[in-house]
């Protein structure tokens, strides 16, 4: 399901008898169910191709995994290399490699945006795809029987959208609350450019949504429902494009100012806080949806961010929303 949570789905001819006999490897997880450790090897567990039994369990300071003849405890870093090295594909532990001018020197705040930035363009990749294919079909042939029929399509189709506007506004909001402040007083102006694409894209968004309505109301196969079809796609198209230039120019032009910033470590530290509480529905009934569009490291080095900054109680909710279905 989506970029990395859950598995595929095979069809029966795809499907090797091997693999209809072969059950997923059984690792058990020992730890406090609150515990933030506790929390990041579950969430690498949820990408392996395993059968997770969860142990609640306060008997141990760190977590601990049990897999065959094996037992592994100590810090979060330890315990997702041996996964990895156990089970390789997806791998979860750190990637060691940097994003162009990114280090570790970056402010953490810069490294949850620019994950955004790609959740957010994964997401709008996909839905330009599955337009094109609804336009494609034009309410004659059904595609992805778990779809049903068109007009069950469009519903499903136009909650997917809702979550994804939902995430975009909120970053925007984000951006211009927190961030783009913080630039605006070191340099007045420089963050003129990107606000003006948020306003201009805000239209763009509202018009999906509102064909998307009407679309809803039509008769599948009719002239008119392809027509309205086809000016979805483009309008998503027109959204994707945009939002393409505009993450980009933010990570050439504005991110890497932050590390130019005169805020000292407290202070790095309280913007990530503000970042994430300005979006709060994508950090809470909207987290399944955002990590989606993450691939497992890029969702193992988001999650370790931001947990960082939670309460206990919080950290725990995300972590429900991502792995339990």
């Amino acid at each position: 399901m989506g970029n990395c949570l859950g598995t595929t789905k095979k069809s029966a001819a795809e499907i090797a008898p091997s693999e209809l006999m072969k059950p997923a490897p059984v690792i058990k997880l020992y730890g406090h169910p609150d515990s933030f450790a506790t929390s990041h090897v579950r969430l690498a567990l949820s990408y392996k191709p395993v059968t997770l039994q969860f142990v609640p369990s306060d008997a141990q300071e760190n977590p601990t995994i049990m897999y065959r003849n094996d037992v592994v405890t100590g810090s979060v870093e330890e315990i997702l290399r041996y996964l990895d090295a156990k089970f390789p594909d997806p791998p979860v532990s750190a990637a060691g490699s940097v994003w162009g001018w990114c280090g570790e020197k970056t402010p953490a705040v810069v490294w949850v945006v620019m994950l955004q930035h790609r959740s957010m363009g994964w997401h709008l990749e996909r839905m330009e795809k599955w337009a094109a294919d609804m336009e494609a079909r034009g309410g004659n042939a059904r595609g992805d029987p778990s779809m049903g029929s068109p007009r069950m399509e469009v519903k499903k189709f136009a909650k997917s959208y809702s979550q994804l506007q939902q995430v975009l506004l909120e970053h925007a909001q984000m951006e211009e609350k927190v961030m783009f402040q913080i630039l605006e007083s070191a340099d007045r102006g420089l963050c003129k450019s990107a606000n003006e694409d948020h306003a201009r894209d805000l239209p763009i968004m509202n018009g999906i949504k509102e064909e998307i309505k009407i679309i809803g109301v039509m008769n599948a196969g009719s002239p008119d429902y392809q027509e309205a079809l086809g000016r979805l796609l483009s309008r998503l198209k027109k959204l994707k494009e945009n939002c393409k230039q505009h993450f980009e120019a933010e990570e050439r032009e504005l991110l890497p100012l932050m590390e130019a910033t005169d805020l000292n470590k407290v202070q790095h530290e309280k913007v990530l806080q503000q970042s994430l509480d300005a979006m709060r529905e994508t950090h809470s009934h909207l987290f399944r949806f955002f990590m989606e569009g993450l691939c497992p490291q890029d969702g193992m080095h988001y999650f370790g961010l931001i947990k960082r900054y939670c309460d206990n109680v919080r950290a725990s909710l995300m972590l429900h929303m991502t792995v339990e279905q």
